[in-house]
């Protein structure tokens, strides 16, 4: 089954004079649906901070293990993904449904990008659920209301926030969001999350200057945190091993892991 609560004016809010972040990420990870603003952008910020690349790929993997670990393992057959990005291969329905078929998954998203491609992340199988919904991540509740239509949330959900809040720039209102959220989730759900970091004993100064340059020239700003604020998010909730670390070794192969400036972890709520 699948349903989609996208509006028509996706493609009207679609700027392609100004590189985007959702168009900018696909272009690192090898995707074709970026435009030449978004591939200068990219190529610039990638001088300045060559890792980026790696970053961008290391996030998609650690996505990949953290649904595979959350279905596979712990039996979660709801997932619920704030901050979607552009659909690519292995995105979270196709991972939940393969290892079990009636999962139902509500991605959440506002990119006009991301918008246009919705159909491509509606696909899922005939016992489960996908659904889309443009919303913002900044209203939770929203968010909430309306993945209620497809996710029962009298029973667990795994929260994906991968690479969205370092979007919202303000860190007393992340914490919030995160804190909405998981209060309306039951015990036995789960956070996932990545986030940017510029703590230097992963590798994350060189992302200082580079973001500078990004909320300059492209959309939308964003911004690093300290471990210890990224750590935050968590606040209520158990992380499970090996905890927070760069999302590159998170439950990875010993010849797969990769050290890169962005924290990933799972934690269950008790």
């Amino acid at each position: 089954m699948s349903e989609s609560h996208t509006p028509p004016s996706g493609s009207a809010r679609l700027n392609t004079g100004v590189a985007h972040n959702a168009r900018v990420w696909n272009y690192w990870i090898g995707g074709k649906d970026n435009y030449e603003v978004d591939q200068q952008v990219g190529e610039q910020v990638a001088g300045m901070f060559p890792i980026i690349r790696d970053i961008a790929r290391a996030d998609r993997d650690f996505l990949g293990r953290a649904v595979s670990f959350l279905a596979g393992e712990r039996g979660v057959r709801q997932f619920l993904d704030i901050g979607t990005g552009l659909p690519t291969v292995a995105n979270t329905h196709e991972i939940a449904q393969r290892l079990a078929p009636d999962s139902r998954i509500v991605y959440v998203d506002n990119d006009p990008i991301v918008l246009v491609h919705a159909r491509t992340l509606l696909t899922g199988t005939p016992d489960g659920a996908t659904a889309y919904i443009d919303a913002d991540v900044h209203d939770p509740d929203a968010i909430l209301e309306r993945a209620g239509h497809t996710l029962d949330l009298t029973r667990p959900v795994a929260v994906m926030m991968l690479g969205i809040l370092n979007f919202v720039l303000d860190t007393d209102k992340a914490r919030d969001i995160v804190r909405r959220v998981m209060a309306a989730v039951p015990s036995g759900s789960y956070l996932v999350l990545t986030h940017p970091t510029f703590d230097d004993e992963l590798g994350g100064a060189g992302q200082i200057p580079a973001m500078k340059f990004w909320n300059e020239n492209a959309t939308p700003p964003i911004t690093a945190r300290s471990g210890a604020d990224i750590a935050a998010f968590f606040e209520g909730l158990e992380l499970l091993e090996p905890g927070m670390v760069s999302c590159g070794q998170w439950r990875a192969d010993a010849g797969s892991a990769v050290l890169v400036p962005q924290y990933g972890a799972v934690a269950v709520k008790a």
